[in-house]
């Protein structure tokens, strides 16, 4: 075993070991168990492609036909390689003994699914060694296998603790080492920092980080009037179904659609929508930012209870097929557009009873879920999106009737996205007033929820996954008064 810390000979580029006949010849075949080959392709796939994990595993899995605790297997290992990839970076690098750009990309991933297997579950030493190295031979070549290998073995002879301290040993701030302990950019931990504390809560913020680290519980949601929930104290979230990470398909699939996978939170916010003030029948409503139509689905069920109509709006047509496909369940007539938010609401002046805005965001609300979006989003992309936000909302308000009710909503906690987005447009608008989304969600949820009105006094709502188990779901409530 290599010494930690000892540099590995080669240098992680395919045909690395030598010259000539040799080095050119392709490798043996060797087999690699199916459910590492699944995450690694993910992984690969992710890296290369900029594909997202949460919309490829699931099919890689059935395609593999993998089951049971193989399918558990390979969630775990390309969720959790993906997650921890900045720390991972971070290890291999010291034990490479050089930068992880100076490192071939398939042969860099195959690194970090193994040492997330090394420090991470409890995988046995040599079966993760063994593993990567196959899948770094077959990936890039024998002789890459070779410096993988040696890798690998230095990883092997710290722990999790002692790595985390070595790589934190240098860092030149408490967020920089916030960040390489739980795998959090640097931006993510201060945007995180700033809205805890806003509500009096920062010292929350190393367990908010753990949350993000760990297999979120898989939720389903039953469309009311439509499937019976399996807890009556939570009416539509039919929760923990198996274990984390778990495959819900047969339940989806048994109930045709009418029970799907979806977080609490993001049930919560709808129904707000909903429960915020009586229904009168005839009521048209308007979900202007509709993809992928989980929401859309719960509203429209909610709708067609009420004897109200509604209309979703989604840019993207992929997305908006998407939505079309969340709707085929509710016998409802959902008409599905496919335009700009900001124009279709000004074609539509005071037509709307009620809107969700659910405003395309940074999704730092829900790292747990896309583990790889942590690693693509930059502190660079915030302005640009809060000012769609600002656009998207200001617009949807004036699609608002008089006495209609708004629902602002971002899969993110980050302040520039939420609470800032909500007082511009309030404060250019004396025709609005914002209701009390705490006090809304409370009801709706019929259980208690911990949510500290913010220092500002405004009657937004935020959800957290360390404090509530649910994505990081922003909410605020507006009225406009006529």
């Amino acid at each position: 075993m290599s010494a930690p810390g000892r540099r590995p000979s080669g240098n992680g580029r395919a045909n690395s070991a030598g010259r000539g006949s040799q080095a050119s010849r392709p490798p043996r075949p060797r087999d690699v168990q199916p459910a590492r080959r699944v995450a690694f392709d993910v992984i690969r796939a992710v890296s290369s492609s900029d594909a997202y994990a949460n919309l490829l595993l699931p099919g890689a899995i059935r395609d593999a036909g993998l089951a049971g605790p193989d399918a558990a297997l390979a969630t775990e290992l390309a969720y959790g390689t993906l997650r921890q990839a900045g720390s991972y970076d971070a290890i291999i690098a010291l034990a490479a003994g050089r930068e992880v750009a100076h490192i071939d990309p398939p042969v860099l991933d195959a690194l970090r699914l193994g040492v997330h297997q090394l420090l991470a579950t409890r995988v046995a030493t040599h079966a993760a060694v063994n593993e990567t190295v196959n899948l770094v031979a077959l990936a890039a070549g024998r002789g890459a296998s070779g410096f993988a290998n040696a890798v690998l073995r230095a990883v092997a002879g710290r722990t999790a603790e002692e790595w985390l301290d070595a790589i934190t040993a240098a860092a030149r701030s408490d967020d920089e080492r916030l960040g390489l302990r739980h795998a959090h950019p640097v931006w993510i931990i201060r945007a995180f920092r700033r809205a805890l504390a806003a509500e009096g809560r920062e010292d929350e913020l190393e367990a908010l980080l753990d949350a993000d680290n760990a297999a979120p519980e898989v939720t389903l949601v039953a469309l009311p009037g439509l499937a019976e929930p399996q807890d009556p104290r939570r009416p539509y979230a039919v929760t923990a179904f198996g274990s984390p990470g778990g495959d819900p398909g047969a339940i989806v699939a048994e109930h045709r659609g009418r029970v799907r996978v979806q977080d609490e939170g993001s049930q919560l916010v709808a129904l707000a929508l909903v429960g915020a003030q009586p229904v009168r029948p005839g009521e048209r409503w308007l979900d202007l930012c509709a993809g992928p139509g989980g929401k859309t689905a719960l509203l429209a069920a909610e709708a067609l209870r009420a004897g109200a109509s509604v209309d979703a709006n989604e840019v993207i047509p992929a997305r908006a097929g998407l939505v079309r496909r969340a709707v085929a369940a509710v016998p409802a007539d959902v008409e599905v557009l496919e335009q700009d938010g900001r124009e279709l609401a000004a074609e539509r002046p005071g037509r709307y009873d009620r809107i969700l805005v659910d405003a395309p965001c940074t999704g730092l609300g829900a790292l747990r879920r896309r583990p790889e979006a942590r690693w693509r989003k930059t502190a660079g992309d915030v302005p640009e999106l809060a000012a769609l936000q600002e656009q998207l909302l200001g617009a949807a308000v004036d699609a608002l009737a008089p006495g209609g009710l708004l629902a602002y909503v971002t899969c993110s906690p980050h302040l520039a996205e939420t609470a800032a987005v909500v007082s511009t447009v309030l404060r250019d608008r004396a025709d609005l007033e914002e209701l009390d989304a705490r006090e809304v969600l409370r009801a709706v949820s019929q259980s208690p929820i911990d949510l500290p009105a913010p220092a500002s006094g405004s009657g937004h709502a935020q959800l957290w996954p360390h404090r509530h188990g649910t994505d990081a779901m922003f909410l605020s409530l507006i009225r406009k008064i006529g």
